[in-house]
């Protein structure tokens, strides 16, 4: 927890109890990072499994609400529903508070590329420039 700069706190859509851990561990997330403002989003797994649902969505979106409007999303592993969404939600979240706490060292304007790659030039079409930036995931 200490070197984190972001947290994905996930719980089961199908364990009220797994909803309930989240408030200690961003406790403990806050108290050793000494900072209110940690990004933090909050996924409920398992929503491929909706007839076992045992946390209802009103629940997990006011626990939300009232750490700040942190994001919420629900997803499925299984059927890798909103897997790649929740991850960079947290490194556009990480990105934003590095921008705003950095004296502007980091540019988040899309870079432009010199030329055309072989692959473009025959298709016509131009690729969008990959951004570059300090989001890690271990």
């Amino acid at each position: 927890m200490k070197q984190g700069q972001g947290f994905l706190l996930v719980f089961s859509i199908t364990s009220m109890s797994s909803l309930n851990e989240l408030s200690e561990l961003r406790e403990q997330i806050i108290r050793i990072k000494d900072d209110e403002n940690v990004p933090i989003v909050i996924v409920g797994n398992k929503s491929d499994l909706e007839e076992d649902r045992a946390v209802p969505r009103a629940r997990a979106f006011s626990l939300s609400q009232s750490w700040g409007n942190a994001p919420y999303y629900e997803t499925s592993a299984r059927r890798r529903a909103n897997v790649n969404e929740v991850f960079i939600d947290l490194c556009r979240q990480i990105i934003r508070k590095d921008a705003k706490g950095s004296s502007g060292d980091y540019d988040l304007a899309p870079r432009k590329r010199e030329g055309q790659g072989r692959q473009d030039r025959r298709r016509g079409k131009r690729r969008e420039p990959k951004r570059k930036g300090p989001c890690v995931i271990l």
